[in-house]
């Protein structure tokens, strides 16, 4: 076989940089759905104990309501990137299940551009501010357990951490907007 016949062959697929970023960028998004799937164990602790606690013993607590709230809290939020990766996102799909994959990535190109990047820079913006306000002053709920105040800053950091994670996922379905633009697979 001579050198023509080789340069007629086409190369196999390479796994390009923009392909390993999408990688990395779902494993990111997979990973802090994972951790926010395990937020459930010390939620469903904190109901269990408040139950036999209260009827019991008769003894209700105050802090099981702000544990719920904060770790369900966090456990929406955090699993919101992964969500999107699995396009488990709301969608009006009147029109949409209609178009073909070009003209749904186009749309979805241009809302990303128009409407999710810039909202979620806000939220990140916003949260940052806020989260580092609540880190400095060593922010606290009002209710105490025992004689401590429960912590709240830790809680309001999950609003950036939220944000930065759905502008990276964002990033990722951009990019493979992008390919079902072009016509390439995703």
């Amino acid at each position: 076989m001579g050198m023509s016949a080789l340069r007629r062959t086409p190369p196999p697929p390479a796994v390009g940089a923009v392909d390993r970023v999408v990688t990395a960028i779902d494993g990111v998004s997979t990973a802090a759905g994972w951790l926010a799937g395990w937020l459930i164990v010390p939620m469903t602790f904190a109901m269990v104990y408040e139950v036999v606690a209260r009827y019991a013993f008769h003894a209700p607590t105050k802090w099981t309501y702000e544990v719920g709230y904060m770790t369900y809290g966090a456990q929406f939020m955090l699993a919101s990137a992964y969500t999107l990766l699995k396009g488990g996102h709301i969608r009006t799909d009147v029109f949409y299940e209609r178009w073909s994959a070009k003209t749904r990535a186009t749309i979805d190109a241009i809302c990303y551009l128009l409407f999710f990047f810039p909202g979620l820079l806000f939220i990140l913006y916003a949260g940052a501010v806020e989260a580092w306000f609540a880190w400095e002053i060593g922010e606290r709920t009002a209710l105490r357990i025992g004689s401590v105040p429960w912590p709240m800053y830790p809680f309001k950091a999950v609003i950036p951490m939220t944000a930065a994670l759905l502008l990276l996922q964002g990033l990722s379905e951009l990019i493979r907007c992008g390919r079902a633009i072009r016509g390439r697979a995703q």
